[in-house]
């Protein structure tokens, strides 16, 4: 396996770095020039951290699936939107432009994203052909486009089932209605976002169930193409919702949500990959 660690800071960050870490892996000698599809993982963190126990560990899950991956450490509070959306903008196009060197296929390139990673994940989906996303960067909109998203227990809405935190550490505790209206993003959904697959557990107190029905029904008007899985029972922040995930903490280990690895497993083969 190889392993590299490019950085990410863009323009407009006021402090901190942003890196991507990737893990690739060896080609192998019965087909040396496979491509294989790149997963970014995107952590959680409610914007104010990224969270390492949906980093890495994910990481590892999609390379025993066959495919590269990526962890993207983003800038979080005190940056504000969209510095975190160019710099998912920017990981997207720097994993194209490495693909030859690193064995990817370039149009196979997937954003996978929890809870506040969630909410970037699905930014890029919807924000990707917009200038605000592209433009800063000196990126194209096709180099940004992300070719799948995986949203587990993602912040989607700032309306009534949102999560406050979240959207105060991303715009700013005084920042206008209006801002607000423009991240929730049920309200940005069209036929142009990527294929999806979104999970959420239907006892979530953190970020209620709300935000992916609303974003499926979104997508359902948008005719996106989408798979959604909703658990009965588990918390916020599950992860994988194994042992290695939860550590100590027994309310973090669910054993009916540990499915979604297997299914997402399937999405992807399945997947490979649509043309739009």
């Amino acid at each position: 396996m190889r392993y590299d660690k490019i950085n990410m800071t863009v323009q407009g960050q006021k402090t901190g770095e942003a890196w991507l870490t990737a893990y690739l892996l060896d080609p192998v000698s019965t087909s040396p020039e496979k491509r294989r599809p790149l997963v970014i993982v995107v952590p959680g963190g409610g914007y104010q951290r990224c969270s390492d126990r949906e980093s890495e560990p994910v990481a590892m899950k999609f390379l025993a699936m066959g495919c590269h991956a990526c962890v993207l450490d983003y800038s979080v509070s005190p940056n504000r939107f969209p510095v975190a959306l160019r710099e998912l903008a920017m990981a997207i196009a720097t994993v194209r432009d490495h693909a030859e060197e690193w064995y990817v296929d370039p149009n196979s390139v997937l954003v996978c994203g929890f809870s506040a990673g969630g909410h970037l994940a699905c930014s890029i989906g919807t924000f990707w052909n917009r200038s605000v996303t592209y433009e800063a960067i000196g990126r194209t909109a096709e180099e940004v486009r992300p070719d799948g998203l995986i949203l587990c227990y993602p912040v989607i809405t700032a309306g009534e089932h949102c999560h406050p935190a979240s959207f105060q550490e991303l715009l700013g505790e005084n920042a206008q209605p209006e801002l607000g209206q423009a991240v929730s993003l049920e309200f940005h959904v069209t036929e142009d976002m990527p294929p999806v697959f979104l999970w959420h557990t239907v006892t979530d107190d953190t970020v209620p169930v709300e935000n992916s029905l609303l974003l499926a029904w979104a997508m359902q008007k948008s005719h996106v193409n989408y798979e959604m899985h909703i658990y009965p029972s588990g918390c916020h922040g599950l992860s994988l919702a194994t042992e290695e995930t939860a550590g100590n903490r027994d309310y973090l280990l669910e054993p009916t949500c540990q499915s979604w690895v297997l299914m997402v497993q399937s999405w992807i083969e399945n997947q490979r990959w649509k043309k739009r």
